[in-house]
């Protein structure tokens, strides 16, 4: 059996942090194991790329989740990444590091997880391009984009329709204030995606004492009575192990990190019986507390030219594809969401209850299997939706067979709080709001969808529940805390009741953010190798 100091299950956001920042000083041998691929296509590092690879089996795990009752029994599609870089290489680049509030509430579950301990992270992990502001960090691995000059003219209106309704443009809610209508600032650098992978990773593999292994897909964590001493895992056909001599990582995300414990007999005690797998830890928080941010879109005809005229036509692609070519530039170096922002509906939130975007170009968003994206409607169109910031409603994960090739049961619970619905109720009254101010109404020839025949609560909840879609944040399937029996992990990450296992990723949050999670996954694994550096250390 070959042997390494710290074996990472999981090359994605925070497991490509751990890689480079315990590589680092050359002391340690580090082995990834990266169910995934190469993250070489092309369609990867083209920023608006992600519409290509939404349904991309080589780079994408496909989840599906159990049909959720609570939006009329539809399943729900969730893309994560199965590639270097995991979901940083196929999300949509937003990047958002959270309100202090978010920080206050991991602190009370887990101290030492405050915003004064994880602002100082974000600055050094970050490499900004905007204006230069002492909050923000430069020259860190993270490349981090200011579209101020890029984005589409719609965008400009939608702003001023924002400032018109009561909610003035923020030039950065990464900065001291959260609220209010921005642009979003998204992880590229010279028109090419900044993945965790291309910022972190590709930059340690020159290191003798880092090795990664693509297509190894982690079958089980290996135990000597209650210390993780090793991995399990299928790598080009067979059936290998590996050794850690300090510690296993697991950093396989929100879904994947909680399947591998539980088919490891760490998990809720009747799941693992089910199916026939030995208890080795009974952990019932293992795959509950699942939460993810539900999202819905109101779709308008535009008076217009929007990117539909550009991102559709022949010549149109073409002459945006030139623009890149040769510049680096225009719709194809941006996100779809060019705009949006955090907004408070309510005196009782503690900050944004409501996060916005919009979207210059239109889309009809598909069932399950079907590809939605880089299809834009052949109409002039835009997209404004919301997503409720601080959803009540919890769900939860668990193996569905003790085969490790198996997807794991998904059961999301939307919806399922009387919170969670007023706010969806809130948000799309907001988008008719916004719609309605004198710089929208120049430029909307007409609401599409929901339609002005959905005008009752009653109908908008309909709505909701029958077209509402994930925004891909899915975590705290391994929460963190200082409460042993409403946590997995300590606040040092280390899982309960198990010496030598550690879990580094969004699976860890101990409550979901109030924007992106990309952002504060990354400072998860950048916080994670600080802790072990100094346990290892000592």
């Amino acid at each position: 059996m070959d042997a390494f100091d710290f074996v990472i299950v999981g090359a994605g956001s925070s497991g490509s942090v751990l890689a480079n920042r315990l590589s680092a000083s050359g002391k340690h041998r580090v082995l990834v194991l990266e169910a995934g691929g190469s993250d070489r296509s092309p369609w990867i590092h083209l920023p608006i790329g992600y519409g290509k690879v939404f349904y991309d089996a080589g780079v994408n795990w496909k989840y599906v989740t159990e049909p959720d009752p609570n939006l009329d029994g539809r399943p729900i599609y969730w893309p994560r990444g199965k590639v270097l870089g995991g979901s940083s290489s196929i999300n949509a680049m937003v990047y958002v590091r959270g309100h202090h509030n978010d920080y206050a509430e991991w602190n009370a579950a887990a101290p030492g997880w405050g915003w004064s301990d994880v602002e100082p992270i974000f600055r050094r992990m970050e490499d900004w391009d905007g204006p230069a502001h002492p909050g923000r960090g430069k020259g860190g691995p993270l490349a981090v984009h200011d579209v101020s000059n890029d984005v589409h003219p719609l965008t400009r209106v939608y702003l001023a329709a924002a400032a018109e309704a009561g909610f003035p443009t923020n030039p950065d809610y990464n900065g001291p204030e959260m609220e209010g209508a921005s642009l979003y600032q998204i992880t590229t650098k010279g028109g090419y995606r900044a993945s965790a992978a291309r910022c972190y990773l590709a930059p340690a593999r020159r290191r003798a004492n880092l090795e990664v292994r693509t297509g190894a897909q982690a079958t089980r964590i290996l135990f000597e009575g209650r210390r993780a001493v090793g991995v399990e895992y299928r790598h080009k056909g067979r059936i290998r192990t590996v050794r850690a001599r300090a510690e296993v990582i697991l950093s396989g995300g929100a879904i994947n990190s909680p399947q591998l414990l539980q088919l490891s007999g760490i998990g809720p005690g009747q799941v693992l019986q089910d199916h026939g797998i030995e208890t080795l830890l009974d952990a019932p928080q293992v795959g509950r507390n699942l939460q993810d941010h539900l999202g819905s879109d109101n779709h308008y005809v535009s008076r217009v030219a929007s990117l539909n005229q550009q991102l559709g036509p022949l010549l149109g692609k073409v002459k945006v594809a030139l623009n890149y070519a040769y510049n680096r530039k225009g719709p194809l170096s941006l996100s779809l969401n060019q705009g949006g922002g955090f907004v408070k509906l309510s005196d009782q939130s503690p900050g944004p209850d409501l996060q916005l975007y919009f979207s210059p170009v239109s889309y009809t968003r598909a069932p399950v299997g079907v590809r939605p994206l880089m299809s834009p409607d052949p109409f002039p169109g835009m997209l404004m939706g919301f997503n409720p910031c601080k959803p009540t409603s919890v769900g939860h994960l668990q193996i569905r067979s003790p085969d490790p090739f198996v997807a794991p049961e998904l059961h999301p619970n939307y919806l399922s709080t009387d919170h969670d619905r007023a706010m969806m109720l809130a948000g799309t009254k907001l988008m008719r709001r916004i719609a309605n101010t004198s710089a929208m109404r120049a430029v909307i020839d007409q609401e599409l969808h929901p339609g002005p025949e959905i005008d009752s609560d009653e109908d908008i909840a309909a709505y909701a529940r029958k077209t509402g879609w994930t925004v891909f944040h899915q975590c705290s399937t391994c929460r963190m805390g200082s409460d042993p029996a409403s946590s997995v992990v300590d606040p040092r990450l280390r899982v309960r009741g198990i010496d030598g296992l550690r879990v580094a990723d969004a699976s860890i949050f101990p409550t979901i953010p109030t924007g992106n999670t990309n952002a504060p996954a990354i400072m998860v694994g950048e916080k994670a190798s600080d802790l072990i550096l100094e346990d290892t250390l000592g």
